[in-house]
């Protein structure tokens, strides 16, 4: 038996009920559920190019203050307890627990006035649209919610390789469901959700007692069992599900994606350089596993178009320092090597890499020498897709409270990830359940800095 795991709730447009689960085993007369996960629709022409996301959900909200925007002159309240220190990029400081991120910040742009954050309210949603909303509840959005980034790309751009489902969220379930999300489909439907590889499907994803022959058996079974429904099919639903059963095939008949998922394959050096972190989920958070920054590389390179990891539960309401000190080192270290290896391998130019949460920390430290939630500014990372690099954007007032030059809003950050992938966000619309078109952002263009 096979099972490969995806969203859990909902229906599909056309009303057939969503699965949880592609099954490999006894064909009746309904067929073969097919994976949510994988998408069927073609490259429109040419040769697929091999433009991808990385995004990093620092689940939680990290201190702006801690990472890329220090304050080194603040009055001791509002500074904390710790420091700055240069970057490989002159007039650069950033954090003192990021050395590694440090000595590569010529191939990264910092933002330091991240706003649009519409509360405090702990959610992925933002992270993964760059729209106001929650992951709980679609209430204001458009009928079946607004689509995520990997979601997206998947509908529009399909995967680099056929054997590889487009959009992979490496996210184990977390206390905080937003915590453990890898982004919605939305009104897009379940079959762009993404491959859940970390859940109980992953030991599945080989041929359990049964034969490629066998298999090959089943599927002669079943194209005989659909060519007798489409005859009988008037609404041409059965048709458009056919390439779902042809990629869960190619899936099962494929080690590509198998051999992705295992590091084992690599070069020890290599992986003692991402480091393993822990891959316990903090709290009701993500887990702090390094491997996954791997992991979503090698995927990238098997032909994922957007793969998206959560790392740690960075909500220190109390003892800050401590948090980041828990976190930071290992953040710095899978972060750090990631972006080198994406630039060792010539991938950098087409690759870009997304580190944000969903909003910053309050400037002064409170009694319990932590930072409570502050969605007034906050800070991401960005690093690849051909961008200029080795920048700082924006800037936030002496105590870090407020965008004080250049604020940049989430959906800004999410126009220029599209353009990165080639799509023009402005122009490009996808239909909602009812048929009305949307814009991929809210009139928000892509970063002229970036471009």
């Amino acid at each position: 038996m096979l099972k490969v795991y995806g969203n859990s709730k909902g229906n599909l447009c056309d009303g057939i009920s969503r699965r949880d689960f592609l099954s490999v085993g006894a064909i009746g007369m309904g067929g073969l559920s097919l994976p949510q996960l994988l998408q069927a629709e073609a490259i429109n022409s040419g040769k697929p190019s091999h433009k991808a996301l990385i995004m990093i959900y620092m689940a939680g909200a990290p201190p702006h203050q801690d990472l890329w925007d220090p304050k080194p002159d603040a009055p001791a309240e509002y500074r904390g307890d710790l420091g700055a220190i240069p970057t490989n990029v002159d007039g650069i400081q950033i954090g003192e627990l990021m050395p590694r991120m440090a000595k590569i910040m010529d191939k990264c742009v910092a933002i330091r006035s991240v706003v649009g954050a519409p509360n405090g309210s702990h959610d992925s949603f933002m992270c993964y649209t760059g729209r106001k909303g929650s992951t709980l509840n679609s209430k204001g959005q458009p009928p079946g919610g607004w689509p995520s980034i990997g979601s997206a790309l998947s509908r529009l751009m399909g995967s680099a390789d056929p054997r590889t489902p487009p959009f992979i969220g490496l996210a184990p379930k977390a206390g905080h469901p937003p915590y453990g999300s890898s982004g919605m489909p939305g009104y897009l439907g379940v079959q762009h959700s993404p491959f859940r590889p970390s859940g109980p499907g992953m030991k599945d994803m080989v041929l359990n007692d049964i034969t490629t022959q066998r298999l090959s058996q089943r599927k002669d079974l079943l194209l005989s069992f659909d060519q007798m429904r489409r005859d009988l099919d008037a609404t041409g639903k059965i048709e458009g599900l056919d390439g779902f059963t042809q990629q869960a095939f190619s899936l099962l008949t494929s080690s590509r994606l198998a051999n992705a998922l295992n590091i084992e394959k690599e070069d020890p050096k290599l992986r003692a350089r991402y480091g393993k972190g822990d891959p316990k989920n903090v709290g009701d958070g993500a887990p702090k596993n390094n491997e996954h920054f791997l992991i979503a590389r090698r995927l990238v390179e098997a032909g994922a178009r957007c793969v998206t990891l959560n790392f740690g539960r960075w909500d220190f309401h109390s003892n800050n320092t401590k948090g980041m000190k828990e976190h930071a080192p290992i953040f710095d270290q899978g972060l750090s090597a990631l972006i080198e290896d994406l630039h060792e391998r010539g991938m950098d130019k087409d690759v870009t890499v997304c580190a944000w949460g969903e909003f910053g920390r309050t400037p002064k430290l409170n009694k319990n020498a932590g930072r409570d939630h502050w969605p007034n500014v906050s800070c991401a990372l960005l690093a690849g897709g051909g961008m200029p690099t080795g920048k700082i954007i924006g800037s936030t007032d002496k105590i870090a409270a407020e965008a004080d030059d250049r604020p940049v809003h989430m959906g800004e950050v999410m126009a220029t990830l599209y353009h990165n992938m080639g799509i023009d966000p402005n122009t490009t619309t996808l239909p909602d359940l009812t048929g009305r078109p949307h814009y991929l952002v809210d009139g928000w263009r892509p970063m002229p800095e970036l471009i």
